[in-house]
């Protein structure tokens, strides 16, 4: 009888119930994946709508980027640049693609929340929304990495399924991150500004664009630093060099841990997500 008055006030019928209804809904999203591929293609396509070279706009800045700190850094520092180069771009590129989805993640429901509240479209395809488009964007961004791997030779030694391996792993990542700052700032809309700033401090944090070496290899500032294992799992295969077995460690855990939790709260709150919109 508490359970039905329950039901009545609240509309809920119970955890098992909510957390079917929204296994449903990233099931569903699954089903309209190309949907989430036409709206991202569409924010891509928008944005630089009018413009010559669309998104190698930014492709061409990060280049100059890549080539000012790179050329800078190695001869304040003493590195080789055959060396140093390659690390920066890769670094600057990836965590181009970590830092957007978590960033761009906070409006994934905002953005959205027209369509949200006058359909019945899966929730989760506007997290796919906002992944998928910044995929389309790390595609023009890869020319980057090509052409420094082949001018400095390192493209003999990259191991780019071992990388590709590290992108999905990275990306599985990204996915309940980019669903936990959605969700978020759809309750506190404070939460886009700090994850801006944390971010912000997170890359200065993190070897993007400086070389990790002696004491640090075994800092907690390396060790216990999520975006280190991300780019690590990406940058270090397609160098030549080897991942520890702790950086896929640290992903796999973080995955399943990430997914769980936010999945968990996803459920619980979904009905709820308009309303805060």
């Amino acid at each position: 009888m508490q359970s039905v008055q329950h039901m009545v006030r609240t509309g809920r019928r119970g955890p098992m119930h909510e957390f079917s209804m929204a296994f449903a809904d990233l099931r569903a999203s699954f089903g309209r994946i190309g949907l989430a591929w036409s709206l991202a293609w569409h924010d891509v396509v928008s944005r630089y709508r009018g413009s010559i070279i669309g998104p190698f706009w930014i492709t061409l800045s990060m280049g100059l980027m890549v080539a000012g700190i790179g050329f800078l850094y190695a001869n304040l520092f003493r590195i080789p640049v055959n060396d140093f180069i390659p690390f920066v771009a890769i670094g600057i590129v990836f965590w181009g693609l970590i830092s957007n989805v978590i960033v761009e993640g906070c409006g994934a429901f905002v953005g959205a929340s027209g369509m949200l509240s006058q359909t019945s479209l899966p929730m989760m395809t506007f997290i796919w929304r906002t992944v998928l488009r910044n995929v389309i964007n790390l595609a023009h961004h890869l020319v980057i990495i090509l052409a420094v791997l082949v001018f400095y030779d390192h493209w003999r030694d990259a191991n780019v399924l071992l990388s590709v391996a590290g992108v999905i792993l990275v990306m599985f990542n990204l996915g309940w991150i980019c669903l936990a700052a959605a969700m978020a700032s759809a309750r506190f809309r404070d939460i886009p500004q700090i994850v801006a700033s944390v971010t912000q401090f997170a890359m200065f944090m993190t070897p993007v664009f400086w070389l990790p070496g002696g004491r640090l290899l075994d800092h907690a500032v390396l060790l216990l630093n999520p975006f280190y294992h991300m780019l690590e799992a990406v940058r270090a295969p397609l160098l030549g060099q080897a991942v520890e077995p702790l950086t896929y460690l640290v992903l796999g855990g973080m995955a399943l841990a990430g997914w769980l939790a936010t999945f968990s709260i996803f459920s619980n709150i979904r009905r709820r997500i308009v309303h805060y919109l």
